[in-house]
């Protein structure tokens, strides 16, 4: 996680020395133009509740919808800024993602955690193509491959599903877990944090007005609370004070051979406290070009 941070980091200042290039080029303001686009993505979490606890593991079926809408501004041949706001989900969850057979993996089975967060995404980014164009709108390249890197904001919200184990509860409805403190915090964490958005992505031109595209994102965030899961255990049950944080923070634990039980779960690992939660998306979009307005000369 940490060399993909710095090659965000890497790719932010190679897009910020090619804008200054591009800058000092004096781009003609008549082939500068807006579009404004429409994505349908796939949207996918990285974190506790995964099969193994690293970027690489994917769990297909945790894939859920985001969908967004951007503004776009082409400044120069190769560079343009985007503004954009996405809504879409994330999921996890312990009895699907963990396989109790398995020597590691078995522990997360037996921690029995679930999740889903819905995720409001504002970002500004970027975009470095790696095919320039120097004409206008109309005469912009067919295909064009591009990077993209900047930086966001999001609202979440981790809620999880009661089982239908629980006792004075609910069974089937789903719970805001950031108020119930299930790791005995001090404080709850903040629902909005800031994130680093980047990937890579390809348009193709379908017409003069309109463009089609793939995209792969990634989001580097930090906070390690997206699943609600990070630490340890409490000491003691007795320490979570509602019947909601007592059974996500304790009861939820199954009892499986060969792992911690309920009795002896108390100050173990329940998370990685280190490595912090991503989310990915990977989808489609739309762009229609506005066409500017071009002020013919005035003649005297």
């Amino acid at each position: 996680m940490k060399q993909l941070l710095t090659h965000t980091l890497a790719l932010l200042l190679v897009l910020a020395l090619v804008a200054s290039e591009a800058s000092a080029q004096q781009f003609s303001k008549r082939k500068q133009y807006n579009s404004v686009g429409l994505t349908l993505n796939g949207m996918a979490y990285f974190g506790d509740i995964t099969p193994k606890p690293s970027i690489p593991s994917f769990r297909p079926g945790a894939t859920r919808p985001n969908v967004g809408l951007s503004i776009t501004r082409r400044f120069a041949p190769r560079i343009s800024a985007r503004a954009a706001l996405a809504y879409g989900r994330i999921t996890g969850d312990d009895a699907k993602a963990a396989d109790q057979n398995d020597g590691d993996a078995k522990f997360r089975y037996n921690r029995n955690m679930n999740f889903r967060n819905d995720i409001l995404e504002f970002s500004a980014t970027g975009i470095f193509d790696l095919i320039e164009n120097r004409n206008n709108y109309i005469k912009r390249p067919d295909f064009v491959p591009y990077l993209f890197g900047g930086v966001g904001v999001i609202r979440h919200n981790p809620k999880a599903l009661i089982g239908s184990d629980a006792t004075n509860l609910s069974p089937g409805s789903y719970v805001a877990l950031q108020p119930l403190r299930t790791e005995g915090q001090s404080e709850g964490y903040s629902l909005t944090q800031f994130v680093i958005p980047f990937g890579a992505g390809a348009r193709y031109k379908l017409n003069k007005s309109f463009d089609v595209g793939i995209e792969l994102g990634f989001r580097k965030t930090f906070t390690d609370y997206l699943d609600d899961v990070s630490g340890n255990y409490v000491a003691s049950r007795d320490v979570l004070q509602s019947d909601a944080s007592k059974y996500f923070g304790w009861d939820i634990t199954r009892e499986l051979p060969g792992t911690y039980t309920e009795a002896q779960q108390g100050g173990e690992m329940r998370g990685k406290s280190n490595e912090k939660d991503w989310y990915s998306t990977l989808g489609i979009s739309v762009n229609y070009i506005l066409a500017p307005r071009v002020r013919n000369p005035k003649f005297r």
